[in-house]
């Protein structure tokens, strides 16, 4: 199985369409978050829309910069992966939208309790799968994913904990977009896309081995 993993859009909406347009041979798309930027509900809805105009199955959650209120509208599209989980084939997909607290204050915050709660009821939605997808828009703390420019690291303290007691197959993440690249935690493959808006994403291979290609 090939995925396609965007994260981070941004409203560059016509820079994935273009992607989309020349890749071949996929099977699945993710959007991780950040859809927009402080974008409405319609903005995000449209551009939902144009994504599902290549026929393919859409696993999406809204990310910190999105609205709490873009879940019900990815909920009514069939796309929606928040706190849920849903399977194709012989894989499974469940997410966290939003992003643990921070000092911008951006509209979809929430905490670390609320965070695992989340992962937890996706997490028993697909746990009998064969291949195991988790995406949370933040990435985990303390790894290669979730450094900030400074130095520090940001990410949420809850994914970290659930990755290392469940262990899913593969994390796709953002939010940090200067800290795009490949980690491990354990036997988990994890993935910070990196921005779409900047051409940036990822080529998952769900097979007997698993792989994970950045691209753009």
């Amino acid at each position: 199985m090939r995925i396609l993993a965007f994260t981070d859009i941004h409203g560059a909406y016509d820079k994935v369409v273009e992607i989309l347009s020349k890749e071949t041979g996929f099977d699945a798309i993710i959007v991780g978050g950040d859809l927009t930027t402080h974008g409405t509900v319609s903005e995000a809805t449209n551009a939902i829309r144009r994504f599902q105009q290549f026929r393919k199955p859409l696993f999406v959650v809204a990310g910190n910069m999105d609205l709490p209120s873009f879940d019900a509208s990815f909920e009514s599209l069939g796309v929606n992966i928040n706190a849920k989980g849903a399977a194709l084939g012989e894989a499974g997909f469940f997410g966290i939208a939003g992003s643990p607290f921070t000092p911008m204050h951006t509209p979809y915050e929430i905490s670390e309790e609320e965070i695992r709660r989340r992962a937890d009821a996706g997490w028993r939605d697909i746990r009998e799968m064969r291949w195991k997808v988790f995406v949370p828009h933040a990435p985990p703390r303390d790894t290669k994913l979730d450094k900030i420019l400074l130095g520090k690291h940001v990410g949420s303290t809850a994914v970290r904990e659930f990755v290392e007691q469940h262990q899913p197959d593969v994390l796709v993440c953002c939010h940090i977009h200067e800290s795009r690249g490949l980690d491990v935690l354990g036997s988990t493959k994890m993935v910070n896309c990196g921005a779409a808006g900047r051409g940036s994403y990822a080529l998952l291979e769900l097979g007997d081995e698993i792989s994970i290609e950045l691209r753009g």
